[in-house]
């Protein structure tokens, strides 16, 4: 009877819809096993590299036939969750190449590191396609986890320190109320698939309170207010390249798993939700306005950009008559931001390597004549997150919007507009200081890293410049994909 039951669940189908997270997962004890025999860096980052391909063409493989729900019914490998994989392996790709000389100073203990990054995508994956309670808060933790220990990396830095514990007393809180919601869930309905809770039409006050908690905890992963007060201080404090993941990888998949449970919410919630996008839109710029570090400032720009989000979850309650309107909206903003903001961290990254003092608007005065291609790749990034015309950043604004204009919501929709404009005040003073304010005195002499020792950063910044381009020049490819 048993072997029976685990043919049925594990049969050739099923493995196969997983194939790209047993890919993440094998990479991961093979390059346990290489840091143990050798601590050559090209091994290291071979293995890596490898992996993190393979699992890629094994999710564009799986893409173009996806099987559906699978290990009864409590995976959904469609095509949704493919695409959202693909973005988790390119925002995982793109920190790894950030970290490769991020350390130089501290010389950590590299294999951990990157096994820890190769460990983040599989929980992403798993988070993006859960059709089980308990098999999403399974991902959440593969992928916190390793995040809490990510930002703490630097052992010799207290800032770094203070990151990771308050990320992990955080993040304890916020699984603590997910669990006790799904158990509220659970003594309501007596199930936690979202297939079956999908048939129930209206939920008890009892298993609405362990919605509302359920809630909570995601609100907490994208960064949402009232959850969202730790995000500047984790941001700042956590390695740069460590940034770049949580800031992409983290939201995107967290918003994934938000767009499969709208149906749990009551479409009355629909201006519930579209409230709180507001205040997080609000606060989260007016937050960036006054801030002098850059990374600081864009740890408050990743809170409003989660505030523009969740508008497109406020759509779908409230009645986006498109099919797949808002789940179309929300995947190409988020291909947007990941190579955005990952790009913008990373640039930092790059910087940081001469010392924080090059991540304070200040001291970025006159960059573009020391380093006229850095300079041009942020003020890209700053443009595209700002939502200026001819990049990703624009469309990914205007299909947000277009959403819950659809929704009847056209008040919040322009009031969402308005905010965007305000962003551009702090976007721009990062411009204006690279190309149009003289050289600090105290940088006089002081030279930025050398180039060539950020080679796989300059292809990361080349890379993400290119696809913000291609998102905001040649939309139609990407949305024809998106919408297949």
């Amino acid at each position: 009877m048993i072997q029976s039951d685990l043919a049925r669940v594990y049969d050739a189908d099923t493995l196969w819809a997983v194939s790209p997270a047993i890919a993440l997962a094998l990479g991961v004890l093979v390059l346990l096993m290489v840091g143990v025999v050798t601590h050559a860096r090209w091994a290291r980052g071979a293995v890596v590299a490898g992996t993190l391909g393979l699992s890629a063409v094994l999710q564009v493989v799986v893409l173009g036939d996806p099987p559906g729900a699978v290990f009864d019914g409590t995976f959904m490998a469609d095509h949704a969750s493919g695409l959202w994989g693909l973005l988790f392996l390119c925002g995982t790709a793109v920190a790894w190449l950030y970290s490769l000389n991020y350390y130089g100073e501290d010389r950590p203990y590299k294999v951990e590191h990157d096994v820890m990054m190769l460990t983040t995508p599989i929980g992403m994956m798993l988070m993006a396609g859960a059709q089980d309670l308990l098999l999403f808060f399974v991902g959440l933790e593969l992928l916190s986890v390793p995040l809490y220990a990510l930002c703490a990396f630097r052992r010799n830095r207290t800032r770094s320190v203070e990151a990771g514990l308050k990320y992990f007393l955080l993040g304890a809180f916020g699984a603590a109320f997910y669990l006790y919601g799904a158990a509220l869930i659970f003594s309501a309905t007596g199930t936690l698939s979202l297939a079956v809770l999908k048939d129930f039409g209206s939920f008890s006050t009892l298993a609405m309170s362990g919605v509302a908690l359920l809630m909570a905890s995601v609100f907490f992963k994208i960064s949402v207010f009232p959850f969202h007060l730790w995000v500047p201080d984790v941001y700042e404090g956590a390695p740069t390249p460590v940034t770049a993941l949580m800031a992409t990888g983290t939201k995107a998949a967290a918003f994934a798993f938000l767009l499969r449970v709208t149906f749990l919410l009551p479409e009355s919630a629909a201006m519930t939700v579209a409230t709180i996008a507001i205040v997080t839109m609000a606060l989260g710029n007016l937050g960036a306005l006054v801030q002098q570090d850059v990374k600081r400032m864009l740890a408050y720009s990743g809170v409003a950009h989660a505030g523009t989000v969740l508008l497109v979850v406020a759509a779908a309650l409230g009645g986006d008559r498109q099919p797949h309107g808002a789940l179309d909206a929300a995947l190409y903003y988020m291909a947007a931001y990941v190579f955005t903001a990952a790009g913008a961290f990373g640039l930092l990254a790059m910087l940081e390597q001469g010392g924080d003092r090059f991540t304070h608007i200040d001291n970025l005065r006159g960059l573009a004549r020391r380093r006229p291609y850095t300079a041009a790749a942020l003020t890209l990034f700053m443009l595209s997150l700002g939502g200026i015309p001819l990049t990703g950043g624009f469309l990914g604004k205007y299909l947000v919007f277009y959403s819950a204009v659809r929704a009847d919501m056209i008040g919040v929709a322009v009031i969402g507009v308005l905010l965007s404009v305000v962003a551009l005040g702090y976007y721009l003073r990062v411009v204006v200081a690279l190309y149009m304010q003289p050289e600090p005195a105290s940088l006089a002499g002081v030279a930025v890293p050398a180039r060539r020792t950020l080679l796989p950063a300059s292809f990361a910044t080349g890379a993400c410049a290119a696809l913000v381009l291609l998102l905001g020049v040649l939309p139609r490819w990407f949305l024809t994909q998106i919408g297949s």
